[in-house]
């Protein structure tokens, strides 16, 4: 297949993930531009983004010049139509009839040229790519969160997915100074699918009331992990968490170690979706 070199990066949802993939491009060198159905979430991302440049200037990683040529390659584009680059990447909802629908109106937006990168972290690309009429160029590129901060980076290839488009994400990953693991297209493929039970069980102790959140965390945190799972499920967004176990259960056909919480679902019902809203399984309200 015909790949064009990346000079230009496309992010599709300016939500936690969507954020820091756009600012890791950005320092990157990459021409940025950044696009979510709400005008206002994309606005407020590049204050976002900024702040955390500021943070980095202030911890010693980058430099003030490199912050502001950063932000001179980030753009906010108004219309999905307007998204036009080498390399487009989405991280958006994980809704498999969602993502279909955004990558083939991005595949005729790019007249077939663009390389479709999905930063889901649950969902098999090749379902995803079945919507697509050249599904070789649809590709799984799962950053972790914080996306500016955390090294990995899972590329996954689908059934029909080039093999050469794969090594260039490899490539590319290594150019945002990432560590890229190659993995083979699976429900969870190889990070989410081990972590999935230090949620799911920690959830399911908490169900059986054998002991309490700040506990479970405590003691997890005693063991060795840098956070308990319900610091981190608050980090991540009870509701993202929530939505990869879902998508996992029946992925892997209602099996049973991947049963959702009744817990976490009543938290997302109630709007407690963490540090985002000031609430999750501990209050952030006075922080």
């Amino acid at each position: 297949m015909s790949l064009l070199k990346i000079e230009s990066v496309g992010i599709v949802g300016a939500g936690t993930m969507g954020i820091g993939i756009a600012q890791v491009c950005a320092l990157s060198g990459y021409d940025t531009y950044l696009f979510d159905i709400n005008a206002e979430l994309a606005t407020n991302a590049l204050s976002l983004i900024e702040n955390n440049l500021d943070g980095g200037v202030a911890k010693g990683k980058i430099t003030p010049e490199q912050k502001e040529e950063a932000l001179s390659r980030l753009s906010i584009v108004a219309e999905l139509t307007s998204l036009k680059t080498d390399l487009i990447i989405e991280a958006i909802i994980e809704k498999l009839e969602i993502k279909q629908k955004l990558f083939s109106e991005l595949e005729s937006i790019n007249q077939g040229k663009a390389i479709l990168a999905t930063n889901t972290s649950s969902i098999p690309i090749t379902q995803i790519a079945t919507a697509l009429k050249d599904p070789t160029r649809c590709v799984g590129l799962h950053f972790f969160n914080p996306a500016h901060i955390m090294k990995l980076v899972e590329v996954i290839s689908g059934v029909a997915t080039a093999p050469d488009l794969v090594e260039k994400m490899k490539e590319f990953s290594l150019s945002l100074d990432k560590v890229p693991v190659l993995a083979k297209d699976s429900p969870g493929f190889i990070v989410n699918r081990v972590a999935r039970h230090y949620y799911v069980e920690a959830l399911q102790i908490l169900e059986e009331q054998v002991a309490d959140v700040e506990t479970i965390d405590l003691l997890l945190q005693a063991a060795g992990f840098k956070m308990g799972p319900f610091k981190l499920m608050d980090l991540i967004g009870v509701d993202t968490n929530f939505s990869v176990t879902t998508s996992m259960y029946n992925s892997f056909h209602q099996a049973p170690k991947f049963r959702p919480s009744r817990i976490q679902e009543q938290k997302v019902n109630a709007g407690e979706l963490g540090r985002k809203t000031g609430k999750g399984f501990y209050d952030y309200s006075n922080k």
